[in-house]
């Protein structure tokens, strides 16, 4: 496959990056559309709130489609997403970046069944994103690795958040309960002075702490008798690190979708994926929302 093209529509922009990448530019998706018929997939890197059209107009069009994170605004377009791919018979992936993080691939076949997760994605302060709060922002990429991991149904939420220097939550604290009986503590923040993405989980007799910056996991193990683990400081608990392929999580994830698409198989991040991590976070959002009323947070923040 080769890149075709970019849209946007400021053209200057637009033929800014189509000479940084030898390719065409377009101003509209109808123009890119009628001039190369011969398009098979796209990405859709446009503001969350224009998912759904400019996706249905590609996948009308007979073009599959990588659609970055949140999936959509609501649930019911994203409703309205699935059951569009599925009439149309398209491949549709979400950007869920994470699922391609080394570490993350890593930890699969380490995973028993996690009861405790303490989750930290911080980062500095930059304007873009900020037509959605923290939660669709950055803490959904955790959401989606955490739900995925557990693999049970959410059965409460209590959270709060804070706006800082944006109209919308900066700053949230979450806690997630599953019926599985496994507890997950997440802290997201845009306005942190240092840059900050770690996972960590408890399981039965096992500790696992995944760095998503450092692309590494570290697995302590009580009493495995692992010949391959390093003795810690105390001799029951031994230390492991799961071997991971370096590799930059975005060319992985373009490079699994354009397999899906050549294929004709299902992606390794389904909408429904998508759909369930945005579920959980417009439940987040809500329950902040009402922990915003609860305290009188508009008072208290004028």
């Amino acid at each position: 496959m080769r890149l075709v093209g970019v849209v946007d529509p400021d053209t200057v922009r637009a033929d800014k990056v189509a000479r940084e990448f030898g390719c065409r530019s377009f101003g509209s998706i109808d123009q890119l559309i009628t001039t190369h018929s011969e398009v098979q997939a796209a990405s859709v890197a446009v503001p969350t709130s224009h998912h759904l059209n400019t996706a249905q107009q590609l996948l009308e069009a007979g073009i599959d489609v990588l659609i970055e994170k949140p999936l959509a605004t609501s649930l019911a377009e994203a409703d309205e997403l699935i059951c569009l791919t599925k009439r149309l018979d398209r491949i549709a992936q979400v950007g869920h970046l994470e699922r391609f993080n080394p570490a993350v691939r890593a930890t699969l076949p380490v995973i028993t069944r996690p009861m405790f997760f303490e989750v930290h994605r911080l980062s500095v302060f930059t304007p873009r994103s900020l037509d959605v709060d923290v939660v669709l922002d950055l803490m959904i990429h955790d959401l989606d690795i955490v739900l995925s991991f557990v693999n049970s149904p959410v059965t409460e939420i209590r959270a709060v958040g804070l706006p800082i220097l944006s109209g919308k939550v900066d700053i949230a604290n979450v806690r997630l309960e599953f019926d599985s009986g496994c507890v997950a503590n997440f802290t997201a923040s845009r306005v942190s002075t240092e840059r900050v993405r770690k996972l960590r989980f408890f399981q039965p007799k096992q500790y696992v702490s995944l760095d998503y910056g450092r692309q590494d996991v570290l697995v302590f193990s009580v009493g495995q008798g692992d010949p391959a683990a390093t003795p810690s400081v105390n001799p029951q608990i031994q230390m492991t690190k799961p071997p991971t392929t370096g590799e930059e999580p975005l060319h992985a994830e373009l490079k699994s979708f354009l397999e899906s698409v050549q294929q004709h198989s299902p992606p390794v991040v389904t909408l429904d994926d998508g759909r369930r991590a945005l579920a959980v976070a417009l439940d987040i959002v809500a329950a902040i929302n009402e922990h915003g009323r609860k305290v009188d947070l508009e008072r208290l923040h004028a």
